[in-house]
């Protein structure tokens, strides 16, 4: 495996790897925090105890392929209305049934190729960029069950 560097991370990106997301926290419906652990090596990522900790957070984007989605949790919590083969229901701006809650890639379409997944994240970005755009939007929370979902 070869480590590249990318325009992204010349530009202050952060990578980090072995991390385990435990929850959300934040206010108002908007996320403040992501607390993590780390995680030992593959194929069992055991968690590593006293490792727990926390990042500063305005958005998260969750990218997880090959999987299906998971229903129990955020799904569920959030009532997202999912399509005839069980992957998240997306409208031609890729917004789940909830305003604010997107989807792209294998939780929308399925498994797939990589290709897919790239091209549905950039149509996607593009669409968030655009719904977070809306004086509607920017005037009110995104989520008003998040800080169930964080607790």
């Amino acid at each position: 495996m070869q480590l590249r560097i990318e325009g992204a991370h010349e530009e202050g990106g952060v990578r980090d790897w072995s991390i385990a997301t435990t929850k959300f926290s934040g206010e108002s419906g908007s996320v403040k925090q992501l607390h993590a652990v780390r995680v030992g090596p593959p194929p069992k990522f055991e968690l590593i105890p006293g490792s727990d900790f926390t990042m500063e957070a305005d958005l998260v984007l969750i990218a997880m392929g090959f999987l299906g989605p998971v229903r129990n949790g955020m799904i569920e919590q959030l009532g997202i209305a999912l399509d005839q083969r069980s992957n998240v229901a997306t409208d031609h701006n890729y917004m789940s049934s909830v305003p604010g809650i997107f989807a792209a890639g294998d939780m929308r379409r399925g498994q797939s190729l990589v290709v897919w997944a790239i091209a549905e994240g950039r149509k996607a970005a593009t669409a968030v960029d655009s719904y977070l755009r809306t004086a509607a939007v920017r005037s009110a929370p995104l989520i008003s069950t998040a800080q169930q979902i964080a607790s």
